[in-house]
């Protein structure tokens, strides 16, 4: 029986692809122990896992303060950092004695949560990554454009960063530069949620490098919603970014009336009432179960989470594309790449409009993402994720 730990960052996306995973593993009885978050946690349990929270080590957040951090995610990378910093910083004394006590034979870690993989470095524990994005390597990385307000404030923010490093340094972690922080080097055995055929690149991942396709739990496969016979829009601006009336207001605009129906999932901090008077043929909710829509959708007007975009190829959903920051917009390409989706040229609902009408009059969006489904089926699953973990060598799969 091995004994596993699992560290990931207080984020959906992040969390919810490792929890079959996490099954798979307690399934075969072995133990895994779970350092994440509140909010995760009855879903971590169901996994079989133990669950060991972590949100005293978050900082206290006065409103206005927790406003702006909504405000930066994804586009301040200096601040990312003195958070992810910050974080590690409070939790090393009692993290680092439980895992003394658990002794683990391995640490599967989050790509982004820094104090998972810096924790295993220091105890000199096997690391495992996981990526919820795509792979990335030298390869890769440059597929990341940053929009030019986000390399503005990373240049800016290069002191602060520099600080953050020393800071890590003085408390034993060897972080020789930025890119040994944030950066997996080649050789770190890797669960990636995707296929190889989607993955842009795939040839330069080697066999360190496991593609499990998208974990979604049977329970969820099964969800379903009742549809009226018209064509289904869904939309969605995911669970962080999506605070955005201006969008939703024109979205409204854009259907109302229309031979289609549509679901929004406009987020707990979008203020239903004020955007107006809803159409019958639109449906607009804080929070929709997204696996049971999109078994049903012709259409997915999505954000561009990689999590989002995974379930909705995992369905053959083509897409409409609308990326918030730079890693959202490289998932955004490579679906552009492979046909099944086309990107929103901007937000106004004659716009809106188009697009969406686009994807639903054109099959060949339909059929790339058929082909996309078809290599997710192909892939190993937990079970392959699951093998990497436990230090089998498993099948390579598609």
């Amino acid at each position: 029986m091995s004994r596993i730990v699992f560290f990931s960052i207080p984020a959906h996306g992040h969390t919810n692809p490792t929890l079959e995973v996490v099954r798979e593993l307690t399934d075969r009885g072995h133990q895994v122990w779970y350092f994440s978050f509140e909010e995760f946690r009855e879903r971590i349990i169901a996994a079989g896992a133990i669950m060991i929270p972590c949100d005293k080590y978050l900082p206290v957040l006065t409103e206005k303060e927790q406003k702006h951090v909504n405000k930066i995610v994804g586009k301040d990378f200096a601040a990312m950092v003195e958070m992810m910093v910050d974080t590690l910083l409070t939790m090393e004394g009692d993290v680092l004695k439980q895992l003394e006590e658990i002794q683990p034979d391995c640490i599967v870690s989050d790509s982004i949560c820094l104090w998972g993989k810096l924790f295993a470095k220091k105890l000199n524990i096997r690391l495992v990554c996981s990526t919820t994005t795509f792979a990335m390597n030298q390869h890769t990385a440059g597929l990341m454009k940053p929009k030019l307000g986000e390399m503005v404030r990373t240049i800016l923010g290069m002191g602060r960063i520099n600080k953050k490093i020393a800071q890590l340094n003085d408390h034993g972690y060897e972080v020789p530069d930025l890119q040994s922080l944030i950066g997996n080097d080649d050789r770190v055995e890797t669960i990636v949620y995707t296929s190889r055929l989607f993955q842009p690149r795939s040839e330069t991942c080697g066999s360190n490098y496991v593609f499990s396709g998208p974990s979604i739990r049977k329970s969820e496969r099964n969800a379903v919603i009742k549809r009226k016979g018209r064509p289904l829009v869904y939309i969605s601006l995911g669970t962080v970014l999506n605070k955005n009336s201006h969008f939703y207001k024109n979205c409204i605009k854009a259907f109302k009336g229309s031979d289609l129906d549509v679901i929004i999932s406009a987020g707990e901090n979008t203020d239903i009432e004020s955007l107006g008077v809803i159409p019958e043929n639109i449906t607009i909710k804080h929070r929709v179960d997204q696996i049971a829509v999109l078994k049903s959708a012709d259409v997915f007007l999505t954000h561009c989470g990689m999590n989002s975009v995974n379930e909705s190829l995992y369905f053959a959903v083509p897409m409409v594309l609308f990326p918030q920051h730079s890693e959202e917009a490289m998932v955004a390409n490579r679906v552009e790449e492979v046909g099944a989706g086309v990107k929103l040229k901007s937000v106004s609902s004659s716009n809106i409009k188009t697009a969406v009408l686009e994807v639903l009059g054109e099959q060949s969006y339909s059929k790339n993402a058929e082909l996309v489904r078809d290599s997710f089926f192909k892939t190993g699953g937990p079970k392959a994720a699951a093998e990497l973990i436990l230090n089998i060598d498993p099948v390579r799969y598609a």
